[in-house]
């Protein structure tokens, strides 16, 4: 049983990945509008029924998922790759280029991430290429800080100092001796990661600040439905419970990566 329940996270994030990578080959008509379907109840033709503009919530739904997960795994990439060098290359150098990045460090962190992130992205204009790079600039302080704490736990281990008394250089060093030991942490939380900025790729879209009508996105699905939720709350809760699916399956998965990767247990 336990097993089971530990496969469900993998089966429904899996499931979401396969509908992204197969998006295109599917006859889906997300911006097709039927002034007879409006507020559509689900069931009939559309299973899920329809928004308030007559569109096939189910195919927004599906078309929403490849917004979501493209903008939280690029994100997760741009950011895990800048970070991780930079607090590598911080912790190995020391000395003031150490206090300089961990000053800049704490100026983000001095700010709530997702309001940062609103910020930017209310200067940079809506747009999912917008997005992107608003979470990029906010996202890549967390992988550093944890780089930079593995790497000054690591940095006088004997093999590493073995390394440099045989006069290895100080970049193989760092790929062949100290980023395979960071690695296991800095892939937990590129894990928990892409859970945080998909939420936070949603409420931007909320805001008004990330895909623009007449894309869909789980985000602005739910603002444009929130108007009638008295009389049709489908439209609010399919894409709620698609979000919230997500991130706990992501959460969850997660959870058991650490405890795999931790070797104290």
């Amino acid at each position: 049983m336990i097993k089971v329940m530990r496969t469900i996270p993998l089966i429904i994030l899996v499931s979401w990945l396969a509908v992204v990578l197969f998006e295109p080959f599917l006859s889906l008509d997300p911006n097709a509008i039927n002034l007879e379907q409006i507020l559509g109840v689900p069931g009939g033709a559309s299973w899920l029924g329809e928004d308030d503009l007559g569109r096939p919530i189910s195919d927004r739904l599906l078309t929403g998922a490849q917004v979501s997960l493209f903008v939280a795994f690029s994100v997760m990439s741009v950011t895990l790759v800048v970070g991780t060098i930079i607090g590598i290359v911080s912790a190995w150098l020391g000395g003031w280029v150490d206090q300089t990045v961990m000053r800049i460090t704490d100026v983000f962190l001095a700010f709530p991430g997702i309001l940062l992130a609103i910020a930017l992205a209310g200067l940079l204009g809506p747009g999912v290429g917008n997005v992107v790079l608003a979470l990029s600039i906010v996202g890549w302080v967390g992988f550093a800080r944890l780089a930079r704490g593995q790497t000054l736990l690591l940095k006088n281990r004997d093999h590493v100092v073995a390394a440099r008394s045989l006069g290895t250089s100080s970049f193989k060093i760092i790929i062949w001796h100290l980023l395979p030991l960071v690695a296991a942490p800095l892939i937990i939380e590129a894990t928990f990661a892409v859970a945080g900025l998909i939420i936070a790729e949603a409420g931007l879209s909320f805001l008004g600040l990330g895909v623009q009508a007449p894309s869909a996105s789980w985000g602005s699905m739910i603002r444009d439905g929130a108007r009638y939720l008295l009389v049709a709350p489908h439209l609010v809760m399919i894409p709620a419970i698609a979000l919230f699916s997500v991130v706990m399956a992501i959460n969850l998965l997660g959870d058991q990566l650490r405890d795999r990767l931790d070797v104290r247990s």
